[in-house]
């Protein structure tokens, strides 16, 4: 077996996202994965709780890049566009190179329910995280939960467009086009109520 070396938890996570592209996610057990890169079953749990982790690693460094957008926004920021500061600091954490690596992790979460589940669970922690940021900043409880759910689903969404065969646009340029939608519409239905 290989000793340790520099970059294990990558290796790891690189086997284990082709072994779950062939093989299935629930057909790969973390011992495969391990041995894929030459190293033991001990070493995989020493860098992942479960192989389920393998494919949210990270999650902490993507909430704090959130964070950063939000303490990046200006003091008399709304709340929307310090939630659109937090976009684009995320955004940043996608860079396109990053694109082919997403789309193969995407696939795999597809064809998982619980895979899928976890992955929701994701988006309502940076939810939950940017509101308790917002609030912080002494923006009202309320208008941050609106603020942060809101932000969430056009990260989740812009990501999923983002993750599209074809698709070459930024991932920053499609959180941007998905929430400027976003406010057309609330703009549209505080015309109509007039």
């Amino acid at each position: 077996m290989v000793r340790w070396e520099p970059g294990t938890a990558e290796r790891l996570q690189k086997a284990a996202l082709e072994l779950f592209a062939t093989r299935g996610f629930e057909q790969t057990t973390a011992a495969e994965i391990a041995q894929a890169v030459g190293l033991t079953e001990r070493t995989f749990f020493r860098h992942f709780s479960d192989k389920r982790e393998v494919l949210f690693h990270g999650q902490q460094q993507l909430e704090q890049a959130f964070l950063d957008g939000v303490a990046a926004a200006p003091a008399e920021a709304t709340p929307l566009e310090v939630v659109a500061s937090a976009l684009r600091s995320a955004a940043a954490f996608f860079p396109d190179e990053r694109r082919p690596h997403s789309r193969a992790r995407q696939s795999v979460i597809d064809r998982n329910p619980a895979l899928q589940e976890r992955e929701q669970h994701k988006l309502t922690t940076l939810a939950t995280t940017v509101a308790a940021a917002l609030r912080a900043r002494g923006v009202d409880d309320l208008a941050a939960t609106l603020a942060a759910e809101s932000g969430a689903t056009v990260f989740g969404i812009a990501f999923g467009r983002w993750l599209r065969d074809g698709e070459e646009r930024s991932l920053a340029d499609l959180a941007t086009d998905v929430l400027d939608e976003l406010l057309t519409l609330a703009e549209q239905a505080a015309h109509a109520r007039r």
